[in-house]
């Protein structure tokens, strides 16, 4: 079985995507994840060609396949939103151009929050709006985030997700990532991830799901907090997650890291690291690291 593993990386300006490569392979990667901008504004800068293709050349060069490699839709978009609708179409139509000029073909999007407004008139703007924005001008993918359920979000359900892809006229281009943090706090038991996949094949398909975002989490099941943890320091724990991660139902999906930076405690410059270099090695080697913290703190610190 080919494990397809990565995680969170950046995209800044001067580097481009070959940055978001090299970053990539520093933590042993061999697909990854990234923002075109900042996933709190609306600033993007001019995505230059030269650093993409140099990027391309790198990936190619370390067996990295372009159709692995996942973006990430901003968090301001929310489509669910009638003040901000036209905004959230609008800006997302251009995410998914820079999309295309990437040459990336899957965008992971939260469904948004109904925020005051009733769950169904907020699932039908989503609907609305993809509706919008899927057409065949585009190669790209949109993908469905399930969602924990705080607050007011919509997608905390395998049945919501499905109904907004069942009113999709453009079926080709609507997917579903499974992120672990959230289902788990949204209720679906990561104990026996067979039957969790085994539902979703039911109410959606698995042929819908194109990719798995991995992540502890911070609270039990049900809670509906969305808080990301470590690999093994959280309530799902690691041999479970290892369970998602080598179920050979989904192995051809891209798994991607989306779990907290690490503190540098013995500071007081208030540093963070990133985790993914050890966490992916225990993934690869099915062995949890009960020093996982301590080892990142010494690693960077040398560096």
């Amino acid at each position: 079985m080919s494990l397809i593993i990565g995680s969170h990386v950046s995209y800044k300006n001067d580097t481009g995507l070959l940055g978001s490569v090299e970053e990539a392979l520093s933590y042993g990667a061999n697909t990854f994840m990234f923002y075109t901008g900042a996933p709190q504004n609306t600033r993007r800068g001019v995505i230059n060609d030269e650093l993409t293709y140099k990027g391309y050349k790198l990936m190619k060069e370390n067996n990295i396949a372009l159709e692995n490699v996942i973006v990430h839709a901003p968090y301001i978009i929310n489509l669910c939103n009638d003040k901000n609708f036209d905004f959230s179409v609008s800006f997302l139509k251009q995410e998914v151009i820079r999309c295309e000029e990437l040459g990336m073909t899957k965008l992971v999007l939260h469904p948004g929050s109904s925020v005051g407004l009733e769950s169904s008139h907020a699932i039908a703007n989503i609907i609305k709006g993809l509706n919008i924005i899927l057409d065949d001008n585009h190669n790209v993918i949109i993908c469905l985030e399930t969602m924990a359920g705080k607050g007011t979000e919509v997608g905390k359900t395998f049945e919501e997700l499905k109904f907004i892809i069942d009113n999709i006229k453009n079926k080709s281009k609507i997917g579903i990532c499974l992120d672990t943090c959230h289902i788990n706090d949204a209720g679906y038991d990561l104990n026996n991830f067979d039957k969790v996949l085994d539902e979703f094949d039911k109410v959606i398909g698995l042929d819908y799901l194109k990719c798995i975002h991995i992540n502890d989490s911070k609270n039990t099941i049900g809670s509906h907090k969305d808080r990301h943890e470590n690999i093994g320091l959280g309530t799902i724990g690691f041999d479970n997650l290892i369970n998602v991660i080598y179920n050979k139902r989904i192995e051809n999906l891209p798994k991607i890291l989306e779990t907290p930076y690490v503190d540098d405690i013995e500071s007081d410059k208030k540093r963070v690291y990133p985790p993914y270099k050890f966490e992916i090695e225990m993934i690869k080697n099915k062995t949890n690291n009960p020093k996982l913290l301590e080892n990142i703190r010494e690693y960077y610190k040398k560096i």
